[in-house]
């Protein structure tokens, strides 16, 4: 289900925030499922309880889980989770703009670029291998 890379440099839990949201991104976790339990998941991931505490709790800051009180924890709306994904995604689009333009990147060459890459990214996706 989740796979962590000891060699990322980032903390275990934003590892494991950004692979539940892709998840539930994706669709193999739907809207109103049960996530694992924090034990549960800890132990399947040989992780400390506390890192997945801490990841739980910034899904559920951002909207993207919802805890009820002796029951657990379950995904929230799926189409807000995307929203949410793809803002993030323009945002850090307009930066790479403000650095192409600082480097007298065209508009054109830019575009040309996005092009490339997005066609790329889509054949591997496709293709299984992202």
């Amino acid at each position: 289900m989740v796979l962590l890379d000891s060699k990322d440099r980032r903390p275990i839990y934003e590892q494991l925030t950004e692979k539940l949201s892709d998840l539930m991104i994706a669709g193999v976790l739907k809207e109103d499922e049960a996530l694992p339990s924090v034990r549960t998941l800890a132990a399947d991931l040989s992780i400390n309880p506390n890192t997945v505490q801490r990841s739980y709790l910034e899904l559920e800051r951002r909207g993207y889980i919802y805890t009820v009180k002796g029951k657990g924890s379950f995904v929230s709306d799926n189409a807000k989770i995307q929203e949410h994904k793809k803002q993030l995604i323009f945002t850090s689009l307009d930066a790479l703009i403000s650095q192409a333009i600082s480097v007298n990147i065209s508009e054109t060459d830019f575009m040309r670029q996005v092009s490339v890459g997005f066609r790329n990214a889509s054949t591997n996706l496709r293709e299984g291998s992202l």
